[in-house]
């Protein structure tokens, strides 16, 4: 009897028991925390989102990304070592429900041990506990390995590596896609060409 009361209290005191109790409480509180970054928020029309890059790449805060299928923005004083951020929403009846954010080292290399993923992880982790505070809950991905999640109300952060050179850092609406981290976190890039997009925009 001793052993299955320990077991029960070991399970129900591991990252995903709190995991699982944090986001059922919050999406049960009834608040919504749609804003993410640089103006970009939950719910945001997709024309208004091409329209906002559009006015961002003008003023240039911002830049197409590598495969010019992504937006993308230089981080130089923000993290420890200048790194971009490359991103692109994900949309469901034509309003953002879900943005996947790839973090890089602009000088990483193999052999550059300051410049791994593993400290790239930490110096996210770091900057957005300053900017969406602490609560920052340390899970174990069955794919990715160690990640930090913060869940307030609807809006789930999700930070994990993709490998030796990327950080991933996902922003979800936990009302419009209801499911677990463990089975999905939400990685990827958008098929749409962001180029098309603002082009488009800028001749209306």
């Amino acid at each position: 009897m001793a052993i299955i009361i320990y077991a029960f209290i070991i399970c129900g005191c591991s990252p995903k028991a709190r995991y699982d109790r944090k986001l059922k409480h919050e999406l049960a509180s009834g608040i919504r925390y749609d804003s993410l970054f640089m103006g970009i928020y939950f719910g945001m029309p997709e024309k208004d989102f091409y329209l906002h890059c559009w006015k961002l790449n003008q003023k240039g805060l911002i830049k197409q990304g590598e495969t010019n299928t992504t937006v993308l923005y230089e981080l130089k004083n923000e993290l420890r070592y200048p790194a971009t951020m490359d991103f692109y929403p994900k949309f469901t009846e034509g309003r953002i429900y879900e943005i996947p954010v790839r973090f890089k080292y602009r000088g990483w290399a193999p052999w550059n041990k300051n410049l791994t993923a593993d400290k790239l992880q930490l110096n996210v982790l770091k900057w957005y506990k300053k900017v969406y505070g602490e609560g920052f809950i340390e899970v174990r991905h069955p794919q990715w390995g160690s990640a930090y999640v913060r869940i307030d109300g609807n809006r789930r952060i999700s930070i994990f590596k993709e490998n030796e050179m990327y950080v991933w850092a996902v922003f979800t609406d936990m009302l419009v896609k209801k499911d677990s981290f463990y089975s999905n976190p939400g990685t990827g890039n958008s098929d749409n060409n962001i180029t098309k997009d603002l082009e488009k925009e800028k001749k209306k």
